[in-house]
């Protein structure tokens, strides 16, 4: 009569089949890596983790002997490489990646205890419900406890159910006044019984968060006992954790019929993969650090490796297939990542369309930050009501994000790769027809060939015309408060105003700098794909990189590239309207026009404007120096690996990082798989800087970029410095970290600019 999925601690054997122990790996090897985590990583509350490894004795994993995966896991590709294409095969499958899931992300939990009872029950009737309190009491001797409130709509049942925690009860007063039982119970921050449960069930290394998950099916337990409860018609809802938590329970237990997983951001529907700190995002090392409860210590590991971790979110919503499944998001929510949903929705789907319920999973936007209001709960509600066939209507929301397969719609191009010739690394002083370049001069005629295939690549340049910046259409103070740029030091001054093609910028400064009567050097800011806050960081350590910059002494120019912040909705018809364009190429015109906004502040030294990119604004970055001269100099942080050389095999994700999965430059899809085709590569972007100052910073780990390739790039890019005079001004910073923008990096690259500067 049940089909509640059961994990114990008899499974754990089976789990580590499954997980820790692959052949090869080398234990010193581990040991060194544990070594370098706790050198590298913050320690955490209370210590939490580190007393975790002194208690267990646990080692990560060696990583070199798990297989590296860039982009989203097949869920439909089993442990064995063997391809699910039934809807028959699917229950192995999904029971592969729960053991996976409660191994590295939520812990065992205990069986159904199959003994729940309800004691201490207290009703009373209000005017049009009845409100029943009472103790779930389960377990070795019922020695559990779970307090539990039902809010009973007044009339003939069976009523759907909606199950929700402590801090959400207005919520379910919601759902009762639409004809659902509220199901409230304590498994929140506001009240939570179930820290209880760990004592009771010591063998369990269950976290917060699965026990919570847990303790909701067992108010289902109780639920199915009551005639006016419909066991067809169960749904659980949460928002933030409470959204990680509820798609938890969603997989554990299958008697639910839908979930609402509402802002529940990394650990819930944002992957690892895609929302991590390269992505300004809550990734595994914040949210393990902070909230060093919620998931398990071993996820801990994978902080910079998020490639080799065995699993990934969007296979836990897959786990909920075929039932209902909503994923809501506010676009500017910091706790998440509208790309990072979306790819998350594309990867679940095969799953669902597989079962034929490819219409049971959907999303839904709303507007602002992580807040919610009356009328997302009315949604959710509707959405419930078609999910469980009770009438009424729900438009879920489209993607926001451009996809490589709507540009190929869009612009209809032929592009027939063989036109162009294979390349090598080492033909960057050549002519084509192999002669070798001897002086300045020669160098300047080939520079020209390859702005060209740069601009090619970047796509084709609408009319653009120069506009001087202005306070009309500067962002607004509300605005700045939503994005978190209001919070400035006495130290620093602010500006705002509107540049380009309307686009609103903020200026930060050493505070007086605007009346001390000198000019100070200036740097342009462009950052990493951060879809909620744009420039500012959603998660981050530290200081903003625009704050700490003003303090070093520079005058930051800082704004939201297209899609991100405050432009995100800029994005979604983008290719309709530039179907030969590209997302790279507009952001690279931005970050030129920003240089026109200069001129409006007297005190900049407009000979001494430096940029700096961090991951996606790194190539940003590359791409605009070489193409404006009036850049002093640029410092390029995670931002790029040679194309020709990024084949699939490399485990970087590739050319399709950029095409396929975010189509900042989708003309050069033709050409995965095809990499020595490619237009132009990153040593000629570089070269085309010299022989400005050039400092490229790549993270000791980086899993998204071959440090070999980085190398033999600039090994040839260096001859044409060399070839200029200025070798000097090409330099490598590889700091002992991984892939992120961490405080002790930004120490790192804000000397290094103060010394290009000469401040």
């Amino acid at each position: 009569m049940r089909e509640l999925l059961q994990h114990s601690t008899v499974l754990i054997s089976a789990i580590l089949l499954l997980c820790p122990q692959i052949p090869g790996q080398d234990r010193s090897k581990q040991e060194a890596e544990l070594k370098w985590l706790l050198k590298t990583l913050p320690e955490t509350k209370e210590r939490a983790w580190e007393k975790w490894l002194a208690e267990t004795g646990e080692r990560p994993p060696d990583f070199d002997a798990l297989p590296g995966i860039p982009g989203l896991p097949d869920p439909l590709l089993n442990s064995k490489g063997e391809r699910i294409t039934s809807a028959e095969a699917w229950p192995a499958r999904r029971e592969e990646l729960m053991n996976l899931f409660h191994y590295y992300v939520m812990g065992s939990v205990p069986p159904d205890p199959g003994n729940v009872r309800a004691v201490n029950g207290n009703s009373r009737e209000e005017e049009s419900v009845t409100v029943q309190e009472m103790t779930l009491e389960f377990g070795p001797e019922h020695r559990a406890k779970l307090r539990m409130e039902l809010i009973v709509p007044n009339g003939d049942g069976p009523f759907p159910v909606f199950i929700t925690q402590d801090n959400h009860r207005r919520w379910a007063l919601i759902a009762v006044s639409r004809g659902y039982i509220g199901c409230v119970y304590a498994g929140a921050d506001s009240r939570d019984d179930t820290g209880e449960f760990a004592a009771i069930w010591p063998d369990c290394d269950w976290t917060k968060l699965a026990r919570r998950a847990w303790a909701a099916s067992r108010c289902i337990d109780y639920l199915l006992t009551l005639p006016m409860a419909d066991s067809s018609k169960i749904a659980i809802t949460g928002h933030s954790r409470n959204g990680k938590m509820s798609l938890m329970a969603a997989a554990m237990d299958r008697r639910i019929g839908a979930v609402i997983s509402s802002s529940s951001g990394a650990g819930g529907s944002c992957t690892y993969r895609f929302f991590s700190e390269t992505e300004f995002g809550e990734g595994i090392e914040p949210i393990t650090r902070v909230f060093p409860d919620w998931l398990h210590p071993r996820l801990r590991f994978f902080a910079g490796r998020e490639n080799k971790l065995p699993i990934d979110q969007h296979e836990l919503i897959a786990c909920i297939a075929p039932r209902g499944c909503l994923i809501s998001t506010a676009i500017n929510d910091p706790v998440e990542s509208v790309w990072a949903i979306e790819q998350t929705c594309y990867a679940a789907r095969p799953v669902y369309d597989l079962l034929g319920a490819g219409d049971a999973l959907q999303l839904r936007y709303r507007s602002g930050s992580h807040e919610t209001g009356p009328e997302d709960i009315e949604s959710y509600i509707d959405w419930l009501d078609t999910q469980f066939h009770r009438g009424g209507s729900f438009t879920g929301s489209g993607p926001i994000y451009p996809t490589y397969t709507e540009w190929r719609e869009c612009a209809k191009e032929d592009i027939e790769i063989t036109h162009y010739p294979e390349k090598r690394m080492e033909d960057l002083l050549q002519t084509a027809e192999g002669k070798y370049l001897q002086s300045a001069d020669d160098w300047l005629l080939k520079k020209k060939d390859i702005l060209q295939r740069i601009q090619w690549a970047l796509g084709d340049t609408p009319p653009l015309a120069e506009s001087e910046a202005g306070d009309y259409g500067m962002e607004t103070a509300p605005v700045a408060v939503a994005r978190r740029r209001n919070n400035i030091p006495d130290t620093v001054g602010k500006i705002s105003f509107n540049f380009g093609h309307y686009i609103p910028g903020d200026l930060y400064f050493p505070k007086g700098a605007d009346k001390a009567g000198k000019e100070i050097p200036a740097v342009v800011w462009v950052h990493p794909l951060s879809n909620s806050n744009g420039y500012v960081a959603g998660y981050h350590r530290g200081k903003d990189v625009h704050i700490a910059l003003a303090e070093a002494g520079f005058a930051v120019l800082a704004f939201d590239q297209i899609g991100n912040g405050q432009r995100i909705s800029e994005i979604e018809n983008f290719y309709r309207r530039h179907p030969h364009w590209s997302l790279m190429g507009k952001m690279v015109e931005d970050v030129r026009a920003s240089l026109n906004a200069f001129r409006l502040f007297d005190f900049v030294d407009q000979k001494r404007i430096f940029i700096l990119g961090y991951a996606m604004g790194g190539m940003v970055a590359l791409h605009a120096a070489a193409l404006d001269e009036r850049m002093a100099g640029v410092v390029s942080v995670a931002g790029f690996t040679p194309m020709s050389l990024d084949s699939s095999e490399k485990g970087t994700g590739g050319l399709r990082r950029w095409t396929e999965w975010l189509p900042l430059q989708p003309r050069l899809g033709v050409f995965v798989d095809n990499e020595s085709r490619v237009p132009y590569d990153y040593h000629e972007v570089l070269a085309c800087i010299a022989p400005r100052p050039l400092l490229v910073v790549q993270p000791k780990v980086n899993y998204r970029a071959g440090m070999k390739d980085i190398e033999a790039c600039l090994n040839e890019v260096r001859t044409v410095y060399r070839l200029l005079n200025s070798e000097s001004a090409l330099q490598l910073l590889v700091p002992d970290d991984y892939n992120r923008y961490s405080p002790e990096m930004q120490e790192e690259v804000n000397s290094a600019i103060r010394r290009l500067a000469a401040i």
